[in-house]
């Protein structure tokens, strides 16, 4: 269970940044009601995650990759069931993200992919990304799409972090709202 109660979306001070939730995502999941306790990081977290899975010219499939490695790093399992199957649909086979946790290993990921996974890691891990990996990822994309690399990678943390420090499970019971 969460650590503390899922916000209700129908209270008064909470239906704007609810109806930003609902705009976005069709529904207020578990994630979107526990934010709904502040409604202004609500409404800005759906601003800034709309930029950065839609309006973001990196490709669908780096984006889920690195979200998925990110949860597997950091244990986020909600983070990972929600990814994983957008993964697939942009393309990760089911091969790789069995691979993932372990991916320094395996054969299944190409140059581009161990940039950034390797990009992904040092961010994750380390914070101070060193310079070889960082070079690394700087020769393959263009100034925009490293910073929306990057930019993916430093929220996807955050949603992993908040997910874990709340408690945050899909399986909790969500009351009616």
């Amino acid at each position: 269970m969460a650590r503390i109660p899922y916000a209700d979306p129908s209270l008064p001070e909470h239906r704007d940044a609810a109806e930003a939730i609902r705009a976005s995502r069709k529904k207020i999941g578990h994630l979107h009601r526990m934010l709904l306790h502040a409604p202004p990081i609500a409404a800005g977290w759906i601003t800034m995650f709309d930029a950065i899975r839609w309006n973001s010219t990196l490709s669908g499939k780096l984006r889920e990759m690195v979200i998925c490695r990110i949860a597997a790093i950091n244990g986020a399992s909600y983070e990972w069931a929600a990814h994983a199957p957008i993964a697939l649909a942009e393309g990760m086979t089911q091969a790789q993200l069995d691979a993932l946790p372990a991916w320094e290993g395996s054969a299944l990921f190409d140059a581009t992919d161990r940039a950034v996974l390797a990009y992904c890691d040092a961010m994750t891990r380390l914070v101070h990304v060193p310079d070889d990996v960082a070079a690394a990822v700087r020769e393959i994309f263009p100034p925009r799409q490293l910073v929306e690399l990057t930019a993916t990678i430093a929220g996807y943390n955050c949603v992993s972090r908040v997910l874990e420090a709340l408690h945050i499970n899909g399986a909790d019971p969500l009351p009616e709202a």
